[in-house]
């Protein structure tokens, strides 16, 4: 028989708590269950953090440059690979920001982001983008996009956003974009990150047109 709430070797049950989008557009609450902590199986150490993170690496990825522009116009960006689609009507996606990331604030303060799905051939600069205490822009073309957001050219895909609502969740900002426009090159070969490695895809034959539907979430 499982143990009652509040007995050892038991969890709270969940509490349900409205959250709030943070900024226009996110207006109606959304009740939530969140799930008190489990304590550790007996017997057993707890999580660590470098467990979970090894843990997600096993989760194969594409891999994005998120751009937006400071109050001062100065380009901003950086990579990232928490990225997922929410809502085909309205169009909506989202990623994911450290709070400890030195351009956290301006992503937050910003209106409008870009988000570059980057192309197999783009590994440099997807290293470039992950690198501190260099200047990302410095000799990269590019043009401005749906509220001056910078568009870097040569991307798989490319998702224009309004910068819809944010949610913060542990040490992250959650971000949710809405889509004003897209673009992708047919045929290009995607970035993969897995393990701590990049990647190239290396496809297994065509799939079925049932199991090629996407995934329900």
């Amino acid at each position: 028989m499982a143990p009652a709430p509040g007995q050892a070797g038991s969890c709270a049950w969940p509490e349900r708590v409205a959250q709030r989008g943070l900024r226009a557009g996110a207006d109606n609450p959304l009740p939530v269950t969140r799930p008190a902590p489990c304590p550790a199986p007996d017997g057993q150490p707890p999580l660590s953090p470098r467990q979970f993170r090894d843990a997600l690496g096993m989760f194969a990825t594409g891999v994005t440059i998120v751009t937006t522009r400071g109050a001062d116009g100065v380009p901003v960006g950086l990579t990232a690979s928490s990225f997922n689609s929410v809502s085909l009507a309205p169009p909506l996606v989202l990623w994911s920001l450290a709070h400890k990331t030195s351009s956290h604030d301006v992503f937050f303060a910003s209106g409008h982001y870009a988000i570059h799905v980057l192309a197999v051939e783009q590994r440099a600069l997807a290293e470039r983008f992950a690198t501190r205490g260099v200047d990302r822009f410095a000799g990269l073309p590019w043009s401005e996009g749906a509220g001056g957001a910078p568009l870097l050219p040569g991307a798989a895909a490319v998702f224009e956003c309004v910068n819809r609502s944010q949610y913060t969740e542990g040490d992250h900002t959650i971000f949710v974009g809405q889509v004003e426009r897209c673009s992708h090159r047919a045929g290009a070969s995607p970035l993969l990150y897995h393990g701590g490695m990049f990647y190239t895809e290396h496809p297994l034959g065509s799939l079925s047109a049932r199991a090629a539907r996407p995934l329900h979430k």
